[in-house]
């Protein structure tokens, strides 16, 4: 007879969302880690998620402020008291595409985005799976076995889910995903939601 899991067996679920609305997402400016306020849509659509989703055992963020002010927002209507801040949730470093439109990147970059080149000084896939991997993992050490609450950025997100080999979407703000971190300390990728909006945003990063 097997003996029942035990805290450190058991698989954490984690739900990585996508920031709210901010102010260079509304002007269609990729943002990068510049570091941008939410708009008023964007805290009203912060309001309107922590509405819909259940509880967390914990609440971590970005250190960006379109993350953190929409984790803050999400933490009161929950009464939830600590968010673990941490930089490795951040978006990625976009090098000069940093608050350049799509037009703009076009001219400067002919190609680029359609087949996804990057410039140089983008920060390389590989830096960002990996420290968004090891956000996670010491993230679901902190409640293992339940769940946690993630709002990190698009650009992050999806180069993670890239790696991991399951489907890219554009994610709408507070669209995201489930992973799982298992008992090996294993990420795995789950299924995509959209809390408040559809999938596939033609919104900046």
């Amino acid at each position: 007879m097997s003996k029942p899991l035990g805290p450190k067996d058991a698989v954490t679920k984690l739900l990585v969302l996508r920031h709210g609305q901010s102010e260079w997402n509304a002007q269609g400016r990729w943002q990068g880690q510049a570091d941008i306020e939410l708009t008023q849509e964007g805290m009203l659509q912060a309001k309107q998620a922590a509405q819909k989703l259940g509880t967390f055992d914990l609440i971590a963020t970005s250190n960006l402020q379109r993350a953190l002010r929409t984790a803050e927002i999400i933490a009161q209507h929950h009464s939830f008291d600590d968010i673990y801040i941490d930089e490795r949730l951040k978006e990625s470093h976009i090098g000069p595409w940093q608050g350049l439109t799509y037009a703009e990147i076009e001219a400067g970059w002919p190609g680029f985005l359609d087949s996804r080149k990057q410039p140089e000084g983008f920060e390389p896939s590989h830096q960002v799976v990996q420290r968004m991997t090891d956000a996670f993992v010491d993230i679901a050490k902190k409640c293992r076995g339940g769940q946690a609450l993630i709002i990190s950025h698009s650009g992050a997100i999806r180069t993670l889910r890239r790696e991991l080999k399951v489907a890219d979407y554009r994610l709408e703000n507070l669209g995201g995903c489930w992973f799982e971190v298992d008992a090996q300390n294993q990420l795995h990728a789950g299924r995509i939601v959209a809390v408040i909006g559809e999938l596939n945003s033609n919104e900046s990063l």
